[in-house]
């Protein structure tokens, strides 16, 4: 009889641990994923209804910036690149991501970023796959 295959627990700072992505994998992970941090655009901020068309087209990105922080939306802003970091709680969750499902609750408006991991992100291609 074969021996199951052992599964090391998964730390997201190190990648050696992440696993091979597979169609399927997200349906019982317990969303490590959502612990990265999550960088976005502006046409991020327009497409999850944070700011308008017109807000990013007549406002200062910097003034937008202040705007979400002060919201508690935003933790940082990189002045030089325009990326905006979204805020995580105390537990390094995600701002949008349900506590108890587990999923995020903006997930038609995701970012780019959560729309292309695992494609795209630290390890591409894998993900740091925790079974809830």
């Amino acid at each position: 009889m074969a021996k199951p295959k052992k599964i090391k627990a998964v730390n997201v700072d190190d990648l050696s641990t992440w696993v091979k992505y597979r169609n399927g994998l997200c349906d019982d992970c317990n969303a490590t994923c959502c612990t990265l941090p999550v960088e976005v655009r502006i046409t991020d901020l327009i497409r999850m209804e944070l700011i308008s068309e017109f807000e990013a087209e007549h406002e200062p990105a910097k003034n937008l910036a202040k705007k979400l922080m002060k919201q508690g939306i935003v933790e940082h802003f990189n002045f030089k690149t325009s990326v905006f970091t979204l805020t995580r709680l105390s537990n390094n969750d995600c701002l949008y991501l349900d506590t108890e499902t587990r999923r995020c609750t903006i997930y038609a408006k995701r970012p780019k970023t959560c729309r292309e991991h695992p494609k795209v992100g630290p390890r591409a291609n894998h993900c740091a796959y925790l079974k809830r």
